[in-house]
């Protein structure tokens, strides 16, 4: 009798773990649905009536907000709950996307713009972070790498279903998309509100909660090598992809791709991503971390240089290996500073890192943006290659020497 009721609270553990990591899925898909996203551009020309200047300054306002509130938002998460920043996020969220239901010049798209960009920093490591604690709290760390994966490969599903439909959306009303949009997430919304978060352990009062905060980012950067050679390598490998998010529709330009492919070639990096995501543990479990480093290499090197020299119609392929590379690298990093940190600190310690790769970003892409302007896509391309093949080494073998005695098991 006492085993069958074992059994039973152990299959009600199991029931309770698969239903949130449905609904950490479910999220990861919802968030990344931006059905705006792939015709935003053409709405704040034609519709808005902005410049390009305006939407380029646009840019780097939602860039400031996001990196004013990364590391507060994922403080406060540490401290109410994975849960409730989640729920804010999604507040801030609707009422974002419903602002632009009514904006009509810069000004208010910028209100908009910036409500996004807190609804986003709230996001940022609080989902990841629910999901290590819920396999922590059922003693199934070992599983996690393999269900950052998945929450990964649900979120680019999403992101490539909204760019299928976005243009026929827009098409038929131009404010359709952001009428849909409000509806994820509503349902984004109701699906936290369902969530339950594993109780946390108590750290005793706080008697200042900026001397805590401060206290995090001086543990991450001077403190812990292993946190800061994660988090440095994390952020160079997340810049190797997401320069040529902007600079890939160009490219396909020059290389004569026709429009109507666009779409579809999108939806396509979205699916690479994805697969890569899913099967980042199955790599990492034969190459294992050294390993993983020395194909991140390959990928965006081979990726560069083929990007450099091609400019045939089918030269955007060479984009693919850099969103094989983001798919792969992604739960890999994640899983080491998730291994790296406690309770207390995790959801801080991920937007640090979330933190780190937007500074880098906003330090550098106009650079890369300028070097583009001035001197070609090709020669742009050309000098990435080189400047990855100098760096990624460094920062590779700084993170393997610092994360050799660490593990998640």
């Amino acid at each position: 009798m006492r085993g069958r009721t074992g059994n039973g609270h152990g299959q009600d553990s199991e029931d309770g773990l698969r239903r949130t990591l449905l609904t950490l899925n479910v999220f990861a898909a919802l968030k990344m649905t931006l059905f705006p996203m792939a015709i935003i551009t053409l709405f704040w020309k034609d519709e808005i009536g902005l410049t390009l200047t305006e939407i380029l300054t646009l840019q780097v306002f939602f860039s400031l907000a996001s990196v004013i509130m990364e590391y507060p938002s994922g403080y406060v998460s540490d401290r109410l709950g994975y849960r409730w920043a989640l729920i804010t996020a999604c507040v801030f969220g609707i009422v974002g996307w419903g602002w632009y239901l009514v904006a009509a010049t810069f000004w208010g798209v910028l209100v908009a713009e910036l409500l996004l960009g807190v609804s986003y920093a709230f996001i940022s490591g609080s989902d990841t972070a629910l999901l290590f604690e819920t396999l922590r709290a059922k003693d199934r760390v070992d599983l996690y790498t393999r269900c950052d994966g998945r929450m990964v490969g649900w979120a680019q599903g999403g992101e490539a279903a909204g760019a299928l439909f976005a243009g026929l959306m827009y098409a038929h009303w131009p404010l359709l998309p952001f009428v849909a949009q409000i509806g994820i997430w509503t349902l984004a919304l109701g699906l936290c509100l369902t969530l339950k978060e594993p109780k946390a352990e108590s750290g005793g009062p706080v008697v200042s909660h900026l001397a805590e905060a401060l206290g995090v980012c001086r543990f991450a950067f001077r403190e812990s090598s292993a946190i800061r050679a994660t988090i440095m390598n994390g952020m160079l490998l997340g810049l190797a992809s997401f320069y040529m998010v902007w600079l890939i529709q160009p490219y396909m330009q020059e290389c004569l791709v026709p429009v109507t492919w666009f779409g579809p070639a999108w939806a396509g990096a979205n699916l690479v991503v994805a697969l890569a995501a899913a099967n980042s543990h199955r790599v990492e479990g034969k190459l294992g971390a050294g390993g993983m480093q020395t194909l991140f290499f390959v990928l965006i090197v081979v990726a560069y240089l083929g990007l450099g020299t091609v400019t045939a119609v089918g030269g955007f392929l060479f984009y693919y290996l850099l969103t094989a590379m983001r798919g792969l690298q992604g739960p890999l990093m994640r899983s080491r500073l998730q291994a790296l940190s406690s309770r207390a600190n995790r959801a801080s310690i991920l937007s640090l890192h979330s933190l780190a790769f937007r500074t880098g970003f906003v330090a550098t892409g106009p650079l890369v943006g300028l070097l583009a302007d001035s001197f070609g896509l090709s020669t742009t391309f050309l000098v990435l290659a080189v400047f990855f093949s100098l760096a990624l080494p460094v920062a590779g073998l700084n993170f393997l020497r610092h994360n050799r005695s660490h593990s998640l098991t």
